[in-house]
């Protein structure tokens, strides 16, 4: 949908079919402008890893590079895939698909503000923010089922990596967005980036970060664990397990495998926008131009992290999400109860 000042421009929202049409339009292009966007993720991706690691990037094809990533997406598409004897062929198909749809499915709900009133969403729901949490978690499916299906140990126990480390970090993934809920309110994300105050003189919208810094600092830890992004890459780890659970995936079902890990890293850099950065607020900015501009600074904190720190090890994972983390939520969810109480 698209909100204006009018609840229902031209009568066209009242109207079945138009409401359908505008739903359906809407759709085609959020997929459009997501894969479009995840591509020059990763075209962002290696032009800053060159920077850091003082070596060119992409630099040949098209102004800069700026055509690599489409060149690199046509030969996706035609690569050759192949299957190894004795996988589960229907499984080892549905697999990748599941990682796809379980990111692109939690985009029904994430509005995005465009310019003054105008907000983009396809559905407003009250509880939008554990829609997300819900159908983000389905990658546990699609890693599990890919690597059982391929017939292969490395591949299997890829898999269950990643259950395991998944499982873990939903729960301080959770517990972190307790006390955001309690401070706002309410779960529909557009309240979220609407929070204001009333403090002294000021009147208007607040970054959430300033009152719950510690679920941020949660938050981004899991998000980075969530997306199987260094350095929680322990799933894929080729030193260890060749390729994990992608390690029989080749073709077009390997890039939808590459294609969610990235759609995963833009829309968690969306939601921490949008849950801590005040959304589409920013002083004299339109408010895509807002949203774009943080989304790529939280994008490069993980394509930073990638190319700083190491891979930790299997246990130092689980004591991070079960002895620090998993704690600290739980603590940070008391003490933001209390302060609530106390000042409400």
């Amino acid at each position: 949908m698209i909100r204006l000042d009018t609840p229902d421009p031209f009568g066209i929202y009242s109207n079945p079919v138009g409401h359908w049409f505008v739903v359906v339009i809407a759709m085609l292009l959020l997929a459009f402008v997501l894969i479009t966007a995840t591509a020059y993720v990763v075209f962002f991706e290696r032009i800053a890893l060159g920077w850091m690691q003082r070596r060119p990037g992409p630099n040949r094809v098209g102004p800069g590079g700026f055509l690599q990533l489409a060149a690199d997406g046509v030969k996706g598409l035609f690569k050759e895939g192949f299957a190894p004897v004795g996988v589960d062929r229907v499984l080892f198909v549905v697999a990748p698909g599941i990682a796809v749809a379980s990111v692109l499915l939690g985009w029904a709900v994430i509005p995005v503000g465009i310019w003054g009133s105008i907000t983009y969403w396809i559905s407003d729901l009250n509880i939008g923010i554990l829609l997300v949490l819900a159908v983000s978690s389905m990658n546990v499916y699609a890693i599990m089922l890919g690597g059982w299906a391929s017939n292969n140990k490395y591949s299997l126990l890829g898999g269950m990596r990643a259950a395991a480390q998944l499982i873990s970090y939903e729960m301080a993934m959770g517990l972190s967005l307790v006390p955001v809920f309690l401070i706002v309110g309410s779960l529909r994300l557009q309240d979220i980036v609407g929070f204001t105050v009333h403090w002294g003189p000021y009147s208007g919208p607040i970054p959430l970060l300033l009152l719950a810094p510690v679920s941020f600092l949660i938050y981004l830890v899991a998000a980075v664990a969530e997306t199987n992004r260094a350095p929680f890459d322990l799933p894929e780890a080729e030193q260890e397990l060749i390729g994990g659970f992608l390690t029989e995936y080749s073709g077009f079902r390997f890039f939808m495998f590459y294609l969610a890990e990235y759609l995963g890293v833009l829309t968690q850099s969306t939601l921490i926008a949008l849950l801590f950065f005040g959304g589409w607020y920013l002083p004299l900015i339109p408010g895509a131009i807002a949203l774009f501009i943080k989304v790529v600074l939280l994008v490069f904190i993980f394509i930073w992290l990638r190319g700083t720190l190491p891979r930790l090890r299997y246990d130092m994972l689980m004591r991070l999400g079960w002895k620090a983390l998993l704690p600290l939520g739980i603590a940070n969810v008391l003490v933001t109860s209390i302060l609530v109480v106390l000042l409400s």
